[in-house]
């Protein structure tokens, strides 16, 4: 009954461990809330470069028209432990004035410029001639706090979007289109954590902010399980202690035997 009782009381400690973390680190991690203010209305044009790209909060609809066989290029946040994910729609110029199909693209670049490979969705589709619409999508990989200098990992800042026509008839260059693009993200907690964290993330002062601001880096909620690991642990420790010592001396057994 008292290992019984050791136990339940253990268990309602590590409860409350868990809970008191998970509290703070709703506390201390940015509340959800809307992306954008009303002020903040979206983009309605699109950057020719990576140093003109017009900056997108994230789930933000940002739209653009332009010429077929320009480069649009958008830009967004990412911080540590978000998957980012891009969809792009392009509303294809009257089939009446096009002379072939064509291929769409759009491909995703950290802040140091490197194209990150897309895990999921299509990137790259081709529309018939008489297609109206192409959509397109692109998830990558989750973003970590910190890698190598070798290494390729997707890093927190800023991310651009370019997209393009990559193949298309000669003549249809040129010819009026619209696109529309929702940069999103996936926060995927401490799965991807690691030790360590960059000074400042990538093109941070370039772009707008993730939802709440950048994350300080250190809270993940591997923390909670750690804590939660070592008390029963402990809990354990005490439980077998009481198991393995015995009651002591038998009462029959006379003093000084």
């Amino acid at each position: 009954m008292r290992t019984a009782g050791l136990l339940t009381a253990g268990a309602l400690a590590c409860a409350a461990l868990v809970g008191g973390g998970a509290g703070a680190a709703l506390a201390d991690s940015p509340s959800p809330g809307p992306t954008a203010s009303k002020s903040d209305a979206a983009p309605t044009e699109a950057g020719t470069a990576f140093r003109t790209a017009v900056a997108v909060r994230q789930s933000q609809k940002a739209t653009a028209s332009a010429s077929s066989g320009d480069y649009l290029y958008w830009l967004f946040p990412a911080d540590a432990g978000q998957r980012p994910a891009v969809t792009a729609k392009v509303t294809l110029p009257d089939a009446a004035s096009r002379h072939g199909a064509s291929t769409w693209r759009i491909d995703v670049y950290d802040g140091l410029r490197r194209r990150q490979p897309c895990m999921y969705g299509m990137q790259s589709r081709s529309a018939a001639q008489d297609a109206v619409t192409v959509e397109l999508s692109c998830t990558l990989r989750p973003t970590v706090a910190w890698a190598d200098t070798w290494s390729t990992d997707p890093l927190p800042g800023s991310y651009y979007i370019r997209l393009t026509a990559t193949s298309l008839p000669e003549t249809d260059r040129g010819l009026p289109f619209k696109a529309e693009v929702e940069p999103t993200v996936l926060d995927t907690g401490g799965a991807h954590a690691v030790d360590g964290k960059l000074s400042t993330p990538l093109g941070a002062k370039s772009a707008v902010e993730p939802d709440g601001g950048w994350a300080s880096g250190w809270w993940t909620d591997r923390w909670l399980w750690t804590g939660a690991g070592g008390l029963l642990a402990a809990l354990a420790g005490v439980a077998g202690y009481n198991l393995t010592r015995g009651r002591g001396r038998p009462s029959r057994v006379p003093r000084g035997v």
